[in-house]
Order: structure tokens, then C-alpha cells, then sequence
């Protein structure tokens, strides 16, 4: 922080409580910027600044900034002006309110910086401020003025740091008037519960894990063209259409969803869901299918039990033993085989007395 370079040094009005800050830039861009060139030579495109009257090139230190009045004569301001702006916010970020941070829409949000405490006097009171706000769970509500204008700004803590995001005014945060659609559209429970899914599946994420894709694919371009080799090519786009079905849409989407997190993608699990909220809503169709089920399941094994006593009692009798004890546990099959043995033991058992 320290070897970052201040935009603008002020003080934080903090009540009667002065703290002298310098203001930095909280973010920083990594876009790829390209400069403008001839395409016959290859030389540079330069804009340079000129003076109507003299008509010719002048530096920076020559150009100072005016008013363009109604006819069309310049009235100079200097920083000199700007400074003795007659408003307290002229150097100083003026706190008014103290407000819950969801007060604050989204929408208000501009440019963000961070306070950093301008000097050792400074680091009492920065601090105290620091840790009233974290205590207080509440954010600031300033008035500031900077390049030219004032503005409002939003005071939070991050980490050890005071920050500040600047506001838009009230009356530059549009209304959203014609931007929902105008037709109306009804959506059911199952559509609901399906995005509901989706979204449970897509879960959460870590903003450190996101990076900027598209700066990384000109980057290689940039560097295969710099060594004079031809350009990856771009993969083909995903086949698109019109969504004709918005459901199978949905249980496509969580089935990818579930598959690009590592885990199976069970249609039924995808299905059954609309079913198994419905069912804590209290619906008995979908409660009785359940309970059908179940006693489908119990049907099954009961009629696959029969039918093993049965083949037990035409086919051979060491086989139909085996079969009978492996596939059914019930006490009437096992009276069954037992009274076949024994009578199987004393047919034998005539035969060898009579021999």
C-alpha cells in the first residue's frame, strides 16, 4: 500500500475528529490495451493537441481547463478554484449518517479506494473509527469532492482497512421501467423446484478460483503471432436453438451441472424432485405412488419366493433343497422340505429291508 500512489489527500471529518487520510485506488484493471497504427507502414498513430489560433502543437504544461459559456467563450478554472470550493467536502470527506450496509443498493455503487492514514496522528483515530464500524455493523455515509465534483461515498472496513466505494446520486440510478418483460408468463412448482435443483447443484464458488478467460486467450494470440505462428483456433460454438421445452431444458441443465462437479448425473434423482416437494406440500397422488412402490417391491418378493417352492417340488431333490433354503427364509418352506426329506428317508429305508 504504501508504494501505492495517492489520487487525493484530505481528512476524514469524523464529528469534531479529524483523521488525515490519502486517498488510492482500491482496484486496478488488466485489460490488454492496443494502440492505433498505419496499416500501409506500419507507423504509429499519434493524436497531438493544437491551438486554433496559433495552429500549432502544444505541451502539456500549456493547457489549463475552462467553462465553455452559452457563446462559446472559455472561462478558465484552476486547481487553485477547485480547492477553494466554498463546501466543506472540498478537502474533506465528510461522514453524515452511519446506515446498515444493506441499505445500500448495488445499483448506488461507483468506483472503490482505500483510506490510508496520512502520518502517525493519523493512526489513533483511523482506528477508532476502524473499530466503531466493525462493532457497530453499520457502514458510513459520506459526502466528498473529487475531480471536479462532489460525490457520495460508502465507508466499510476490509480486513485492517478502511475502504470507500463511491455513490451514485439517487438521480442518476435509472428506474427500471420497461425492462421486465411485457408479456405475462405463469411459472409452475415443478419449473421452480428444477431451478431450485440447479442452483443447489451449481452451489457456490470461490472468487479467487474465477480469472479472466478472455485476456488469456489474447494473450496467446499475441504471443503466437509475435513468433510468427498462426493463432489457436477457437472452439466451436455451443449448438444453440430456441428453448422448446423449458423442463427437459432444466433437467438437461442439472444433469451438467451435477457432471461437471464429478458427480453422476441420475435422471431419477432429477425427476423425482418436483415429486418430493410436492409431497411435503401435501399432496396425496404423489404420497400414494410412493406407498405403491414400496409394496410393488414387497409383491415381487413374496411371488418370487412361490415360485421357488414350487420349482423345488418338481425338480430334483438335491437342487430343489438349495434353491428353496437360498431364495426363501419363511417358515412354511421349510416345513415343506423337511417333511419331503423325511418321507424321501423312509421309502429308502423299506427298499433296503425288503432287499
Amino acid at each position: 500500500m504504501l508504494h501505492v500512489r495517492s489520487i487525493w489527500n484530505g481528512a476524514i471529518s469524523f464529528g469534531l475528529v479529524s483523521i488525515p487520510i490519502k486517498l488510492v485506488n482500491a482496484t486496478e484493471s488488466h485489460s490488454i490495451s492496443f494502440r492505433q497504427f498505419h496499416t500501409e507502414d506500419g507507423g504509429r498513430i499519434r493524436y497531438r493537441k493544437f491551438c486554433e489560433l496559433e495552429e500549432r502543437e502544444v505541451s502539456s504544461a500549456e493547457i489549463g481547463k475552462g467553462y465553455e459559456d452559452a457563446d462559446g467563450t472559455i472561462i478558465p478554472i484552476t486547481d487553485d478554484d477547485l480547492t477553494r470550493l466554498p463546501i466543506p467536502t472540498a478537502r474533506t470527506i465528510e461522514i453524515v449518517a452511519f446506515v446498515p450496509a444493506d441499505r445500500i443498493d448495488p445499483l448506488h455503487m461507483d468506483s472503490a479506494y482505500y483510506l490510508a492514514a496520512s502520518g502517525a496522528p493519523a493512526a489513533k483515530p483511523y482506528t477508532l473509527l476502524r473499530e466503531a464500524l466493525k462493532r457497530s455493523n453499520k457502514v458510513a455515509i459520506a459526502k466528498f469532492a473529487l475531480r471536479g465534483r462532489e460525490r457520495l461515498g460508502m465507508l466499510r472496513v476490509v480486513e485492517d482497512a478502511i475502504a470507500m466505494h463511491g455513490l451514485l446520486w439517487p438521480d442518476e440510478v435509472r428506474a427500471p421501467e420497461g425492462v421486465a418483460p411485457d408479456t405475462k408468463v405463469t411459472v409452475n412448482d415443478k419449473e421452480l423446484d428444477l431451478a431450485d435443483a440447479l442452483m443447489d447443484t451449481l452451489g457456490e464458488v470461490d472468487m479467487e478460483d474465477l480469472h479472466d478467460e478472455y485476456r488469456e486467450a489474447l494473450e496467446q494470440v499475441i504471443a503466437a503471432k509475435a513468433a510468427g505462428e498462426a493463432p489457436p483456433e477457437s472452439p466451436e460454438p455451443a449448438t444453440g436453438g430456441k428453448v422448446l421445452d423449458l423442463m427437459a431444458a432444466l433437467e438437461k441443465s442439472v444433469r451438467a451441472a451435477q457432471e461437471s462437479r464429478g458427480g453422476e448425473a441420475e435422471e431419477a434423482e432429477v425427476r423425482h424432485l418436483p415429486a418430493a416437494r410436492k409431497s411435503a406440500r401435501a399432496q396425496p397422488k404423489e404420497t400414494g405412488g410412493k406407498k405403491s412402490t414400496s409394496t410393488a417391491k414387497k409383491t415381487a418378493a413374496s411371488g418370487s419366493a412361490r415360485k421357488s417352492t414350487a420349482k423345488s417340488a418338481h425338480g430334483a431333490k438335491k437342487t430343489a433343497e438349495t434353491k428353496s433354503t437360498a431364495k426363501s427364509t419363511t417358515k412354511k418352506t421349510a416345513a415343506k422340505t423337511a417333511t419331503a426329506g423325511k418321507t424321501a428317508a423312509k421309502k429308502t429305508a423299506a427298499r433296503k429291508r425288503s432287499a
